[in-house]
């Protein structure tokens, strides 16, 4: 729970948002995150089509998964 409060705070806090999106780690982590993407974009048009389709069914079941999670935990959150 307390550490529930403290993340609230933190994320609600726009200068020090502001200040961690200004700094070296997530801008540098940012940039690896653009790189594999595109890096797997190439590999994925090499694919067989069969294999990108699987793939591709993967990644929209994580999703969904994903948003149902965060859905959750904003429920959660109001509580």
């Amino acid at each position: 729970m307390p550490l529930r409060a403290l993340f609230k705070y933190l994320a609600n806090n726009e200068r020090l948002v502001q200040r961690l999106a200004d700094s070296y780690p997530v801008r540098r982590a940012a940039q690896l995150a653009i790189s594999v993407f595109y890096r797997g974009k190439e590999k994925v048009s090499e694919m067989d089509p069969q294999k990108v389709n699987v793939l591709l069914s993967f990644f929209r079941r994580f999703s969904q998964h994903l948003r149902e999670g965060i859905e959750d935990a904003k429920k959660q959150i109001k509580k």
